[in-house]
């Protein structure tokens, strides 16, 4: 059960206090891609590359962790120069170790950002990162994430009662 529970849980991936977390020691950072930097399915957009030209000049390495295929991760990862995993297979872990792998950083140097508790959160916390869930950009698409989120929300009950809910880090 509290493998499904993140380190913070904050309302959106834009309100995140990343300068905190850098001063904390963290030097990377791994993005799920659909519902956490952008809607899903939504490509690579300005308020994104933003952000991610942003953390690269505070001196993050930042890459992607997806379920997704190598069409969509790498379209979206390739034009703002982010490592990434495609088909990482969470919540194992292995998708989280290549990208940090790839990096050269430690897993105490890296937290995690995404949407899912059953996939980033379970995931990020199996692999022993920090994690941050956020939650959904967009609207869900899909009957298969429509269900996830039902039953997600008894998990987020027990987050906001455990106080991990915050305005920001």
């Amino acid at each position: 059960m509290f493998n499904l529970i993140p380190s913070v849980y904050l309302r959106s991936t834009y309100d995140i206090d990343f300068q905190t977390l850098y001063d904390r020691g963290f030097r990377g950072i791994l993005f799920d891609i659909d519902n956490t930097l952008v809607g899903h399915n939504a490509p690579q957009n300005e308020r994104s590359m933003e952000l991610l030209k942003r953390l690269e000049d505070m001196g993050f390495k930042c890459g992607i962790v997806s379920n997704n295929g190598y069409e969509r991760v790498s379209s979206f990862a390739d034009p703002a120069g982010l490592y990434y995993a495609y088909k990482a297979g969470k919540p194992l872990g292995k998708g989280y170790r290549e990208v940090m792998e790839k990096m050269e950083l430690e897993v105490s140097e890296v937290l995690s950002v995404g949407d899912q508790i059953y996939t980033d959160v379970w995931g990020a916390n199996r692999a022993g990162l920090y994690n941050i869930l956020v939650h959904p950009l967009g609207r869900d698409i899909g009957f298969h994430i429509f269900l996830k989120r039902i039953i997600e929300k008894p998990i987020l009950l027990l987050i906001i009662l455990m106080g991990r809910k915050r305005k920001n880090v």
